[in-house]
């Protein structure tokens, strides 16, 4: 049996979760266009007859502004420490922003495999010059060009996923998708809508939290919390005549039933909680793991 965890590491825009979704085949992390998509450690599992692949979407590599920041790198940390193997994922006329981590990844010994995604919106001469260069800074690495988007060489990054796997007893019973809950998933829909359908800072100053979950016969009913940093981004969220947050609604509440396969009733309601990305507290009750 092979079992082990494959961690995903990469600058913010470069496709991670889009990746990691087409890998599992199932839509577990949230994808936009906007930068910080991601700010917790979203697992997926692939279960085979002799296999076992834990991949670990982690956030986007950031210099932080503020302490969610500091959380969000703290995620990647840990995935630095726990991998079984790296997938180093990047894209055409891009490097690493942050490089102490690269020079962790390069200094490991633990097995990469650098992805260089979304090669159909480039040329074949460019790739192969981003191919050699990132051979010349990870000699050890397998590159692979990929378009998680078109699904080209998907298969190819998982069977060489699967070839340097270790040899070990599954982590998560056979049946587990992922260790996360269904009201991280609904909280996680709810925040993609916000990060899809409003500008600027309000996608970066929302949290959304799960006040209640109830399953019911043939319909669940869910009431979230969305928190702000100040009056003013309630109002924008609201928007005239609360025409923005009902469309917010509409459009999370089909996600949700698509991804739960239930009908759903879903309540949004907005609290201001004033600079909640700097407060160890608010970050705690959000589930980010601030030491003490």
């Amino acid at each position: 049996m092979k079992s082990g965890f494959v961690n995903i590491i990469g600058n913010p825009n470069v496709g991670k979760s889009t990746l990691m979704n087409a890998l599992v085949g199932e839509r577990l992390s949230i994808i936009t266009s906007k930068a910080q998509t991601t700010r917790k450690r979203v697992m997926g599992i692939v279960n085979g007859d002799d296999f076992q692949i834990i991949y670990t979407d982690t956030p986007g590599i950031v210099n932080p502004a503020n302490k969610l920041h500091e959380q969000m790198m703290g995620f990647i940390g840990t995935a630095l420490q726990d991998a079984d193997l790296f997938l180093l994922v990047t894209e055409v006329g891009e490097t690493f922003k942050n490089r102490h981590v690269l020079d962790r990844v390069v200094k490991s010994d633990v097995p990469v495999i650098l992805v260089i995604n979304k090669i159909d919106l480039s040329d074949q001469d460019t790739i192969r010059q981003k191919m050699a260069y990132w051979q010349a800074e990870i000699p050890r690495a397998i590159i692979i060009p990929c378009s998680a988007t078109e699904g080209f060489n998907v298969g190819k990054i998982f069977d060489t996923v699967l070839e340097l796997l270790p040899e070990h007893p599954t982590y998560f019973p056979t049946d587990e998708l992922t260790d996360r809950t269904m009201r991280f998933f609904v909280s996680e829909i709810v925040r993609e809508k916000i990060l899809l359908y409003y500008q600027k800072e309000i996608p970066y100053s929302c949290e959304v939290a799960v006040e209640s979950y109830e399953e019911k016969d043939g319909i669940d009913s869910i009431s979230c919390i969305i928190f702000v940093e100040r009056d003013s981004q309630k109002a924008i969220l609201i928007g005239h005549q609360g025409k923005a947050i009902k469309k917010l609604g509409i459009e999370a509440r089909r996600d949700i039933e698509e991804f739960t396969g239930k009908r759903c009733f879903l309540s949004l309601h907005i609290k201001v909680l004033k600079d909640w990305r700097n407060s160890d507290r608010a970050l705690k009750s959000f589930g980010y793991a601030v030491d003490d």
